[in-house]
Formats: structure tokens, sequence, C-alpha cells
């Protein structure tokens, strides 16, 4: 069992799905579900069960699951701190869940071209950590969504989106054009990781979360929930959606903030261009100001 072995076997954990997981992962299907037998193998039990429409875990696997998660992140932490020490340049970014593929197409090539010498390591982090790894020490800068405590970081906004309410397409809301989520307090609501920062549950929680159903800590997770479970959910109303769900535009939710996040006290000029860098690829009045005054913008 190597760190390899368990980052493939989260992956598949996260997505409930090894097609899916091996998308994630940018590799083939069948050397994936290979490594997943010989995990299986090497631990002498069984972690997934296999069934027409993905996998679930065993109590086995949902063991390893929250374990290898442990194991993973303090390998990340190293690793960024050696590299630190060892003075070479680097930023890694952290992101949540889809925002890296939002915005990251628009920052590498602008990127590249200034800082060809950079290396740049990006690392997902789930629906625990909205800092996308800030907190705990592993990344230099996020892209993620708001809201969370912004003690001792500063924040740019890249772009606000509208949230929607997500439920089965054969759902009476789903012929509605709009709603508030305040008054949807009959139904099942999705339940966030508890240890999660308290705007954040808040602000992506409806009234009622399903103390019975597990917590979610992927966007898979979360729609897939909806998709079996009949539960409800919050999103992106431009959240990409598996076949037979749709969203419902909330009118209680003000537009959610798409943002880049750094630590206050970090002076480093190769974070402050990446922000740069980043605020002149989106085109909105925030990123205006930034490219007027030259300055990092913050909010």
């Amino acid at each position: 069992m190597d760190l390899r072995g368990l980052k493939y076997f989260v992956a598949v954990a996260d997505e409930r799905h090894i097609g899916r997981a091996a998308a994630r992962l940018h590799m083939t299907q069948p050397p994936l579900s290979r490594a997943m037998r010989q995990l299986e193998a090497d631990l002498g039990t069984r972690l997934l069960e296999r069934t027409p429409t993905g996998v679930t875990l065993t109590a086995a696997g949902e063991t390893l699951y929250i374990e290898a998660r442990a194991v993973l992140e303090r390998a990340e932490q190293l690793t960024a701190r050696v590299r630190v020490a060892g003075g070479r340049p680097r930023i890694t970014i952290g992101s949540l869940a889809d925002t890296a593929d939002l915005v990251g197409t628009r920052l590498v090539t602008p990127f590249r071209r200034a800082h060809p010498h950079v290396s740049v390591g990006v690392h997902e982090f789930d629906l625990t950590d909205p800092t996308a790894g800030l907190r705990s020490g592993v990344v230099d800068v996020a892209l993620t969504r708001m809201p969370f405590d912004t003690t001792g970081l500063r924040t740019h906004t890249l772009d606000r989106e509208p949230v929607g309410v997500v439920v089965a397409e054969t759902d009476d809301l789903a012929r509605r054009a709009s709603v508030a989520v305040g008054s949807l307090t009959g139904r099942r609501w999705v339940r966030l990781p508890s240890t999660a920062d308290p705007a954040w549950i808040a602000y992506w929680t409806g009234p009622a979360p399903d103390a019975e159903h597990p917590e979610v800590r992927t966007i898979q997770e979360c729609l897939q929930s909806v998709l079996w479970d009949d539960l409800t959910a919050l999103a992106p109303v431009n959240q990409i959606l598996p076949a037979g769900l749709t969203t419902v535009r909330a009118t209680d939710r003000e537009p959610n903030r798409l943002v880049l996040a750094w630590r206050a006290a970090d002076p480093s000029p190769l974070i402050h261009s990446f922000v740069d860098i980043a605020a002149g690829s989106f085109r909105h009045p925030a990123a205006s100001r930034a490219r007027t005054t030259g300055t990092a913008p913050s909010t």
C-alpha cells in the first residue's frame, strides 16, 4: 500500500464510480480497477461493493477512506514545507471541487508567460475545507467559493454566480422558475460536514438537513444524494448536473462569490503576481479596478 494507491482509492470513494474517478485522475479505467483490486488484496479485505451504477464503500472501505484522507493531507503538508525550505520557486494552488476547472484555463497561459520557471502544484479539497488548504498551510493561494471566516486572509472576487435549489426533474418544484429556500421547510436536505466553517454550512444548507443521512464531502456525493435519496441541495446554477436533476433559482441567497484567497501575512511577490494575473483574466468591475490601480485587489 502506497500513497498513490491511497490517492486512487480516495478518488474512487469520492466519486462512487470507477469511470468518473479515472477521468478525475487523468487515467483509463482498467488500471484504476486493477489498482483497487490490488489494494484490497494487500489489505486482505473488500473495500468496495461493485453495483451496476458504480461502487459503494464497505465498512472497511469507510474506515480506510477517513484514514487515507488524513494520511494524504499530512503528506501534502510535508511536501509543501520541504519545498519551501529548499527555496525552489513554486506556488501551490488549492481548489474546491470545480473551481480549478472554472478558472484554470484562463490563468495557465498568462501565468506561464510571466513566470516560465516557476513550478505550479494544484491540490483539490472537498467540502470539509472551504479555504481549500489555506488554513492548514498546504497551499499558497486558493480558488474557492464563499462564505467562510476570512480572519487572517485576503480575498479577491473573480465572479458572482446565482445559486439554485437542486432537485430531481420529476419533483413538483422542478416546474417552478424560482423559489425561496427558507420556504422549503418540509424537505430533506443534504447534510454538509459538521467540521466545515459555520458560515459555509449556513449558506449552502437548507432549513432541515437530514440527520439520518450521512454527511456529504464532495459535490458528486451531494448530487448523487439528490438523485438517489430524494434529498434537496444548493449549488451554483451553472453546476453541471447528472441526468435527471435540475436547478431552480433561489430568491433568498445572495449570488455566490468565486474568489481567490491567500494569507494576509504572506508577502510573496509570486502570490501577488498570481492574484493580479487572475484579476486581469476576468471581465467584471472588480477586475477592471485591479488593472487600473495596479494593486493586489482584496475585499
